[in-house]
């Protein structure tokens, strides 16, 4: 009678320890999302303040310089932790560490040309 009460427990504990190692494999996939819609909406407000500090403070503005470094380290925060970057110029993921930091510096030669 006690060999088949400690069989009945030790199934009972290895179906539990299959459920739980399942329902951990589950959860740990939503995870890989909501950190790539974090860096997604990190690059996106990085990106938007960096316009904004343009727009309001011009291109050499103290304001401007903090903003691009603010939107190197997002890149970076994005690349270390998810190997890819969000673009919100171009609306796309990049797999390459490929980004410019003077990649919005194209306003300031354009508007260069026309002084």
């Amino acid at each position: 009678m006690r060999i088949q009460v400690k069989k009945v427990f030790w199934v009972r504990a290895a179906l539990a320890t299959v459920a739980l190692a399942g329902a951990l494999l589950f959860i740990g996939v939503p995870g890989v999302r909501a950190d790539e819609g974090s860096c997604q909406r990190r690059i996106a407000k990085a990106d938007h303040r960096l316009h904004e500090a343009v727009e309001h403070h011009g291109w050499e503005s103290r304001q401007a310089v903090n903003a691009r470094q603010q939107l190197h380290e997002a890149r970076e925060y994005c690349w270390s932790h998810a190997h890819k970057w969000w673009d919100e110029d171009g609306h796309r993921w990049h797999t390459d560490r490929d980004w410019d930091d003077h990649d919005h510096d194209h306003g300031r030669d354009h508007d260069r040309d026309h002084n």
